[in-house]
């Protein structure tokens, strides 16, 4: 899968988390909303922002620091899912899409490293 299609993921991610950001608000839920808000916002951030990295070994880092925000995401997606905030199709819904952003991130950061040793 390319970088283009990582970004477009990513996006429609982060759409999705900002709605789901206004809906906890609406709830009065602010503090995970908080969390979950600038975590599922900083995957994409950090994928676009890699694509003008100062070498590989900057594009990687900025790849695995999405990798983390994505991680974290995935934490609140679930903290929210087991205290009733979000409903079963919901919780699959943002959890696969989080874990699909998380294994493209892990697969390219790699691609990348194994270029990187084989230039070395």
């Amino acid at each position: 899968m390319s970088e283009s299609k990582l970004r477009t993921l990513s996006m429609d991610f982060a759409i999705q988390i900002l709605n789901l950001v206004e809906d906890l608000k609406a709830k009065r839920e602010f503090v995970i909303s908080s969390q979950i808000g600038r975590s599922g916002t900083s995957i994409g951030a950090n994928i676009f922002e890699a694509n003008y990295a100062q070498g590989k070994k900057d594009f990687v880092s900025k790849m695995e620091i999405a990798l983390k925000e994505a991680s974290e995401t995935g934490y609140w997606i679930e903290l929210l899912y087991r205290t009733n905030y979000l409903d079963e199709a919901t919780f699959q819904s943002l959890s696969q899409q989080c874990a699909t952003i998380r294994v493209l991130l892990i697969a390219s950061a790699k691609k990348v490293k194994s270029k990187a040793d084989t230039d070395d």
